[in-house]
């Protein structure tokens, strides 16, 4: 459990820095220390570690193991829940992605995207919105 900490702490890292680097304006407006104790809490329950103008780090838990999630496609039966947000129960199309711990995907703004399968029925996982 400890690697897997430590490995979600330096995606973070990674995922942080390249948003400041490739993100005009400033991106993050701050400074964020997150503890570890603070992480495994918020993933735990699923919820955003940081909340940042123009920067949002959610982290979510649906447990550990391997996943297929698709890209692109259509919503299916889509609602939505925010006014920045769509949500869908599936997606016509796309292109399926077998990920396993530790893969690294990124999505373009405005890009369908979805949990088609989860055998292990659990899965853990980083959300990392950038808004330029």
């Amino acid at each position: 459990m400890k690697s897997l900490c430590a490995l979600a702490a330096l995606f973070v890292t990674v995922v942080w820095l390249t948003a400041v680097a490739a993100a005009p304006g400033g991106v993050p407006a701050s400074v964020h220390y997150i503890p570890q104790a603070k992480v495994a809490a918020v993933m735990a329950k699923g919820g955003a570690i940081i909340e940042d103008p123009g920067l949002r780090v959610l982290a979510q838990h649906r447990g550990a193991g391997e996943a297929t999630f698709v890209t692109g496609g259509k919503l299916v039966g889509a609602k939505r829940t925010a006014p920045d947000q769509m949500r869908a129960p599936s997606i016509d199309g796309g292109q399926s992605h077998r990920l396993t711990k530790g893969d690294v995907i990124t999505i373009p703004k405005n890009t369908p995207h979805w949990w088609k399968e989860v055998p292990t029925k659990t899965i853990e996982y980083y959300g990392v919105n950038i808004e330029n």
